[in-house]
């Protein structure tokens, strides 16, 4: 894989390019290089989850091709310039993160640049995988199957009525419930359901 071009596509969404763009775009070439894919997979062998969100997750998107809408990319927020990758037909993963002392190696890599800021985006294109990263063979704590799930199947909340797809729901006491009925959301109603009716939801002149 050429990294140039898969920096071009990583910043298609951005006005610039960062080290954290950097970072996932070399992060997903090195999972794709474990499991011996010279390209993007067609058929979703491969399931990625990041520990956080932005620029990173666009960059190990351009090298992976694993994306939210095809259901072959999750984030979980830890906050971490981190990734796990998983073949989903043997089950085996392993997660891949910078070594602790990468901004200091970027340094190394880069002598002539005294700005630090772009000495880390010249040397992580360069320095190699053995030595700007952790690679570790974990074992995931939910079975592939279950964070894959299968898509098309619909049930309906008990308590709140709402649709629940791709087997997100949960069994309790006899009942079949979404998360949040189940206690298990991140947000609280303030009021009960409006109706919009076309009309925008809340009225940005009321105090």
């Amino acid at each position: 894989m050429n990294i140039s071009h898969l920096l071009d596509k990583s910043m298609q969404d951005h006005d610039h390019l960062c080290p954290r763009q950097i970072l996932g775009v070399r992060i997903g070439m090195a999972g794709m290089k474990a499991f011996g894919f010279d390209e993007p997979s067609t058929k979703k062998q491969l399931l990625v989850i990041t520990e956080t969100d932005g620029c990173f997750v666009d960059g190990v998107i351009a090298a992976t091709g694993c994306t939210v809408g095809h259901r072959t990319l999750r984030v979980e927020d830890y906050g971490k310039v981190a990734a796990t990758f998983v073949d989903t037909k043997s089950g085996r993963a392993i997660r891949i993160v910078p070594r602790l002392d990468v901004r200091e190696r970027a340094a190394t890599f880069a002598p002539s640049e005294p700005r630090r800021y772009f000495a880390q985006m010249q040397a992580y294109q360069s320095i190699p995988d053995e030595e700007m990263f952790t690679v570790t063979p974990v074992t995931l704590n939910i079975p592939v199957k279950a964070i894959i799930s299968r898509a098309g199947v619909r049930v309906n909340c008990d308590l709140c009525g709402e649709e629940i797809m791709n087997k997100r729901e949960i069994s309790y006491g006899g009942l079949t419930l979404c998360r949040a009925c189940a206690g298990n959301s991140y947000y609280s109603a303030n009021s009960q359901p409006i109706s919009v009716c076309g009309f925008p939801l809340f009225n940005s002149h009321s105090s």
